[in-house]
């Protein structure tokens, strides 16, 4: 009876009082999706984009249990009070004139006494940084989209940018509560026709070495978007295989655009073989036209002769052919650099142009480069130069690098600006909409947020002539060499007296003679 009464009391515990199998729902989720855009030049565009998404507070909640969100990134929020962060490493240069502007941005903090600004202009990218990325998925590597990252053929790329995003984002209007948002993102650009044999068509196989076989089973959505905005099905041109049931339309960058899309969740997508090999082919070769130039773009570059001086070139494209617009122009240069700011030259159309806000704090040597922040007016149609001379500091012999003659990297400028949209958008709802489109902030309908970084440059400093002191030991060890081993073997040498020798050759075999007959020796 006893155990009866503990049977059911277990029973009554197990159910509880909301019923049978009631249990709280998950408070996180994960959004995965892949976007492959074909670029003007014929390059072939892949971004990945994880998603996770957790309905607490971190830094108020004593939180033990992580189940999609990485403890270890939960922890180091609780611990510093972490309010953003972004990371990314990047090798290679986006090209924004010919591949348009770039897909992916980093967004600002704008509290200025909480934002922490670094930048490494060199840094190798290998599978050592692509490895523990790939650990922070709740899938891994092992489903999902993050099946395609493969190191071996992500990192034979014209380009390739890896991130890490987390933010802080409100569950309802007065944002009383707040969510963390972690956005793991992955860019790389595959040249066409090296992988395609001379040929535009591209494959997820062809790029990838793998195909997709079914999505992560703890994501709530797993999509891959292709863009078709310059072609449809009905192109004779061109085929697609297999074709998409459904296509998405939106503005992005300030242009319209069509996707192709495909839900991994979808039955009728994977096919019973449980595999999905994305496939364009171009039924006769397109037109060679010209790729269509964005509205802002820059280039960077240093000038000058000898070792002593040089100048630091910026120049801002404005190709829209009658809108104005304000570009933020951050420059951070590292202190053995000295700049001149009086040289400082702004012009446009050969003209002066004043920056309406500028904001300037100089190096201390060994401590904190310099910041140069200008707010500048880009005339429509024209081309602004901003220039500034520098003279190369003579470093510590202990702080040059181990190539000390391949140069230093000098970090990109970084242009930010609200560019004027070519198609009005329209307000729509970030949860329903895919997440790529959530990364382009649009302040009106007329314009669009984006972000530009220029080239990294390359800077020569004097450079002492590092092959003397190994010069100079060898010498010295050699004279020490010689001088102390002949002092030495002068202190150490034991010297004998030694009594000539009498008779030759006719005296041994004599006295051979005589052993040989029993007769002592002469």
């Amino acid at each position: 009876m006893a155990a009866a009464v503990r049977l059911a009391a277990l029973v009554l515990l197990l159910r509880g009082p909301g019923g049978w199998g009631r249990a709280e729902p998950p408070r996180d989720s994960l959004r995965e999706e892949l976007v492959i855009t074909p670029l003007p030049s014929g390059d072939v565009a892949a971004t990945f984009q994880f998603r996770t998404r957790w309905d607490s507070e971190l830094q108020r909640e004593e939180v033990s249990h992580y189940r999609l969100f990485p403890k270890a990134l939960g922890q180091l929020i609780s611990k510093y009070s972490l309010r953003e962060l972004h990371l990314s490493l990047t090798q290679g240069f986006w090209r924004t004139r010919y591949w348009g502007p770039p897909f992916l941005q980093a967004p600002s903090d704008t509290d200025h006494h909480f934002l922490r600004y670094a930048v490494l202009p060199r840094e190798v990218v290998c599978t050592e940084n692509l490895t523990p990325w790939k650990k922070l998925l709740p899938c891994s590597s092992k489903a999902g989209l993050s099946m395609l990252l493969k190191a071996e053929r992500l990192f034979h790329t014209s380009y390739h940018s890896q991130a890490v995003h987390i933010r802080p984002i409100c569950r309802n209007a007065r944002c009383t509560s707040i969510s963390w948002e972690l956005r793991q993102t992955l860019s790389v650009v595959f040249d066409a026709f090296v992988t395609g044999q001379g040929k535009k068509d591209w494959s997820l196989f062809r790029m990838f070495s793998r195909t997709l076989t079914e999505p992560c089973p703890l994501a709530s959505e797993s999509r891959v978007y292709v863009d078709i905005t310059s072609y449809s099905q009905d192109n004779e041109t061109l085929e697609m295989n297999p074709p998409p049931l459904s296509t998405y339309q939106d503005v992005i960058l300030g242009t319209q655009r069509t996707y192709a899309v495909y839900d991994l969740f979808d039955t009728a997508v994977i096919n019973s073989s449980r595999n999905l090999n994305l496939q364009l082919k171009w039924r006769r070769p397109p037109e060679n036209e010209a790729p269509p130039v964005p509205f802002l773009h820059a280039q960077r570059y240093v000038s000058g002769y000898g070792l002593q001086s040089g100048e630091l070139s910026t120049l801002l494209y404005n190709t829209h052919p009658y809108r104005a617009f304000p570009v933020l122009l951050l420059d951070i240069v590292p202190w053995y650099l000295r700049l001149y700011v009086h040289t400082l030259t702004i012009t446009s159309k050969g003209k002066e142009n004043k920056p309406s806000y500028i904001h300037y704090q100089p190096a201390q040597d060994r401590l904190q480069p310099h910041l140069l922040e200008m707010l500048i007016q880009l005339p429509a149609s024209s081309v602004t130069k901003v220039s500034i001379q520098f003279e190369r500091a003579l470093l510590k012999w202990t702080e040059y690098t181990p190539d000390p003659n391949h140069g230093f990297y000098v970090s990109p400028s970084v242009l930010s600006a609200l560019v004027p949209s070519m198609v009005a958008a329209k307000p729509v709802d970030w949860e329903e909409s895919p997440l790529f489109s959530s990364l382009f902030p649009v302040s009106d309908s007329s314009s669009y947020f984006l972000r530009l970084y220029t080239e990294p440059l390359l800077v020569n400093l004097p450079t002492p002539d590092f092959s003397m002191p190994y010069n100079v030991i060898c010498l010295t060890c050699t004279v020490v060499a010689v001088c102390y081993g002949s002092f030495y073997n002068l202190l150490t040498r034991t010297f004998h007296i030694e009594e000539p020798r009498t008779g030759g050759l006719a005296k041994r075999l004599a006295n051979l003679i005589r052993r040989a007959r029993g007769v002592p020796p002469l």
